[in-house]
């Protein structure tokens, strides 16, 4: 009987093991039939994935150098999922965690991520393991589950994250303790720096709102103190807007304004005029990030404060720009050039910077000496004397243009030409012998020209300079992660064509047929259900033709300029969106938002 007991349980067991790898052999099917793997090579892998603590992906990632994206696209397609993969910007809910075991999420490769009024985001390496769903449904009983798929290596890291979280203690935990430790006079009361018993709640408090927007990809923090005994609002600039992050009790207000200004260096004591400075931050992980602060005086005797996040960036390639064909075979002609002068132009927080930079990048070499006048020094790469300039000392962006001119240079870089005695030095130095680039705040490539004479330039001296002028926005990206074709209403096109133009439109060769397909967001985990996550690029690049320049000499209206520039194959700010609205990168809805006036 035993003997037979035995042999009952091994069958059972060989039963297992055979029905564990048939549904192996099932999900990574794609991989064997591309031939990017053999069947018997997936044999031997899921053989040594049953005997050893590792699973059948890392073993295929670490052995057979089978990339990760692959791997994610075989199981999200196996078990009908989106997929995702580990990302700082991903955020949690670690409200979602606080009544489970880190232990046993850890042994089961489980995280819940988000909860809205329907639904519970749970990331998981296997939606289809009946005991792993039942323990979740217990865990949240009455949720409908909604399974993202992750590898098992990214599920620890995000749970890594989440542990570390934890540690550092919540905002609401950090507020909870300042109420308790300290009286509302305290707190108001704060001035010369002083922040008496609650200092160190306070610094954790602002280190932890930093730490998270710096988690969340944001560009920009606004603190806003508001009125009577309301709440201050802090909110968080995401892919160019503001979202809401948090709300902190009046009692506080003044007292994180005072820290943030001792932390930027600034007079604590003073709050009836505007202060700017720099704030060096240094996250949990050791990486160094800078942010540029700002304090504003508004109502009530209160103070804004905005901090521009400025991460230590290597400059972009030039090929990563999201260019067109066109714009990039352009842009790389004229920078090859041994003098003129090369312009970037947009709206604040548009990549004029990180263009220039790019541009820099792609023509330094040790034969060429590359001076730049910067404010901030955001970027920075190797071979460049990059120099900050101090308006409040007199150094400013004309003054180190004269010293440049000194210092034998072969390109300049100038920040931003801000006032008239900086373009005109800046067009006398493209005008003798040397590559100029430059920012400016303009809506448009051709605008550009006329804001230039306007502010007193040369006509014939700027017409001879201009080598090109590449205008700039930003706009939403779709997520890669939900993005989803879909069959457009002949409206849809019909505003796209507008946009467009239509005699533009037809060089296209679009036309609204069966095989018509735009592309949206259908929102994920991995974009908070916006259906979008990061920006994209929109180009405008005027070059300095002859008949351009002939153009500007004459000072002739916009309007020409813009009509000769199409004619000569210029694709605007609008049509630029648009290509890429067809090449499924964004929507036009996005596009309308920072292109159309």
């Amino acid at each position: 009987m035993v003997h037979r007991c035995v042999f009952l349980h091994a069958q059972r067991d060989h039963r297992v093991t055979t029905l564990a790898k048939t549904k192996e052999v099932q999900a990574y099917d794609a991989l064997v039939s591309s031939q990017v793997l053999s069947h018997d090579d997936l044999e031997l892998v899921m053989e040594e994935a049953l005997r050893g603590p590792a699973d059948v992906p890392s073993l295929l990632m670490d052995k057979y150098k089978i990339p990760k994206e692959s791997l994610l696209t075989c199981l999200g397609e196996y078990y009908g999922c989106p997929t995702l993969e580990y990302d700082e910007c991903v955020s949690m809910n670690p409200a979602l965690l606080k009544h489970l075991s880190m232990d046993y999420l850890k042994l089961h490769y489980w995280l819940p991520l988000h909860q809205d009024k329907t639904c519970l985001d749970v990331l998981t390496d296997d939606p289809h393991d009946l005991e792993k769903c039942r323990d979740i449904k217990r865990a949240f009983p009455g949720c409908t589950l909604r399974f993202l798929v992750g590898l098992r290596r990214d599920i620890s890291l995000f749970l890594l994250r989440a542990m570390g979280q934890r540690k550092t203690h919540s905002i609401s935990d950090i507020l909870g303790e300042i109420e308790r430790e300290t009286s509302p006079d305290q707190l108001e009361d704060t001035v010369g720096g002083a922040l008496h018993g609650h200092d160190s709640a306070i610094v954790r408090l602002v280190n932890q709102i930093i730490t998270d927007a710096y988690r969340q990809g944001s560009s920009d923090i606004h603190i806003e103190p508001s009125l009577n005994k309301q709440d201050t609002i802090v909110r968080f600039r995401v892919d160019g807007t503001c979202l809401p992050y948090m709300k902190i009790p009046a009692t506080c207000r003044r007292a994180i304004v005072s820290r943030l200004k001792i932390m930027a260096d600034l007079d604590i004591a003073e709050r009836r005029k505007p202060q700017d400075g720099k704030i060096k931050f240094v996250l949990a992980d050791q990486r160094d990030i800078e942010l540029r602060v700002a304090t504003i005086p508004t109502a009530g005797a209160h103070e804004d404060v905005v901090l521009r996040i400025l991460t230590a960036r290597e400059p972009l390639p030039l090929v990563a720009m999201d260019l067109s064909a066109r714009s990039l075979g352009e842009l790389r002609r004229i920078a090859e050039k041994p003098y003129g002068i090369i312009l970037s132009v947009g709206p604040t927080g548009s990549g004029k910077t990180t263009a220039l930079h790019a541009l820099l990048n792609s023509i330094n070499t040790p034969e060429r000496k590359i001076w730049t006048a910067e404010d901030p020094i955001e970027i920075t790469q190797e071979g460049l004397r990059q120099v900050q300039v101090h308006p409040k000392i007199g150094f400013t962006f004309a003054v180190a243009l004269r010293a440049f001119l000194r210092a034998d240079p072969d390109v300049i870089m100038v920040g931003e030409m801000r006032d008239k005695e900086t373009a005109d030095i800046a067009l006398e130095a493209s005008l003798t012998g040397h590559l100029v680039l430059s920012t400016l705040h303009t809506n448009s490539s051709v605008e550009t020209i006329t804001r230039l004479l306007d502010m007193g330039c040369e006509a014939f001296n700027f017409a001879d300079a201009m080598l090109g002028i590449l205008a700039k926005r930003l706009c939403k990206r779709m997520c890669d992660g939900c993005r989803e074709e879909y069959r457009p209403s002949m409206t849809e096109f019909d505003e796209l064509v507008q946009g467009y133009g239509r005699e533009s439109w037809e060089g296209l060769g679009v036309r609204y047929d069966r095989e018509f397909r735009l592309f949206r967001g259908r929102g994920c985990a991995a974009c908070n259900r916006t259906g979008f996550k990061g920006r994209i690029a929109l180009h405008e690049l005027l070059l300095g033709t002859e008949e351009i320049r002939s153009l500007i000499q004459s000072k002739a209206t916009t309007n020409s300029m813009l009509r000769v520039a199409l004619q000569e194959g210029m694709t605007t700010l609008v049509q630029d969106g648009i290509q890429k609205v067809l090449q499924g990168q964004t929507t036009y809805q996005q596009v309308q938002r920072v292109a159309i006036k």
